[in-house]
């Protein structure tokens, strides 16, 4: 199974929802962590790449590539 290849700004979808109800978090950080924001609420949460990788069910919106 190859890895779900995700960006800056992609809008995903989580296993599991956030506590407020919304199930969309925006990507805003990427590194060895990554820094999701939650659609709904406006909460940001840090987990790290590999258990974010674990908890995504897919990509819901990619973003527009920058030149």
């Amino acid at each position: 199974m190859e890895k779900p290849v995700f960006g800056l700004n992609d809008v995903v979808e989580m296993k599991k929802p956030h506590p407020c109800g919304a199930n969309q978090f925006r990507i805003i950080r990427m590194g060895m962590d990554i820094r999701i924001k939650c659609e709904g609420c406006g909460h940001s949460v840090l987990i790290p790449r590999r258990e974010f990788e674990r908890k995504m069910k897919r990509i819901l919106i990619k973003a527009e590539p920058e030149n």
